[in-house]
């Protein structure tokens, strides 16, 4: 029986992080949380691409535009907050949607590091606060699963 399971080991990965602008406050601190990651993962700093969209909405499309440029893993990293009225849900699940299908059409992992909360401090907490890091277990997530695909492929 052959088991197979990815590493988050980063060395001579090539990432592409996609940030939304949008609830700045806390997409700036998934990004630094994304970035502290791919260093301490060994993913070189030259081997990795920021491209910066709108909001939650855009990511999706940057996502499908950077999976044919050669990357190994994408992390997307945004933040809806739930507001009085239904925008809330139909911008996280088109957001979330969205990337799912781009990973599954392109083949390329794409770490999950949106944030769908209640409030501000619910982002807060999981941008590095008292309930973790969003934007780190993001890049985690992207890294292990490029190694696991890797080793699909080749079959070692």
């Amino acid at each position: 029986m052959t088991e197979f399971e990815g590493t988050s080991a980063g060395r001579g990965r090539r990432v592409c992080i996609v940030a939304s602008r949008f609830n700045l406050m806390v997409t700036e601190r998934l990004l630094e949380g994304a970035l502290a990651t791919l260093e301490r993962r060994g993913v070189r700093a030259d081997e990795v691409d920021i491209v910066r969209v709108p909001g939650a909405w855009e990511l999706p499309l940057a996502a499908q535009a950077v999976a044919t440029r050669g990357y190994d893993a994408i992390v997307a990293l945004g933040c809806v907050i739930r507001g009085g009225t239904p925008h809330f849900e139909f911008v996280s699940r088109a957001a979330l949607d969205g990337l799912r299908a781009v990973q599954l059409a392109t083949g390329v992992p794409i770490g999950l590091g949106v944030l769908t909360t209640d409030d501000l401090a619910q982002a807060l907490a999981r941008s590095g606060g008292e309930v973790g890091h969003a934007g780190a277990q993001a890049v985690d997530a992207a890294l292990e699963m490029a190694d696991l695909v890797a080793a699909l492929r080749t079959g070692e």
